[in-house]
């Protein structure tokens, strides 16, 4: 249960991180950067898992 809250909280912080890095690169790449974002943030709780 304390991981699944850590891994929501982990997803949340990327997701934020990919709208400040679309805001940088202007609104066009917004979804694109969030996507990127959740990606890298779901390998790093994989990782995690293993």
């Amino acid at each position: 249960m304390a991981f699944q809250k850590l891994a929501r909280t982990i997803l949340k912080a990327n997701r934020v991180s990919g709208d400040v890095k679309a805001a940088k690169n202007g609104s066009l790449g917004k979804r694109l950067a969030r996507r990127s974002a959740n990606r890298t943030a779901r390998k790093f709780i994989n990782r995690l898992l293993r």
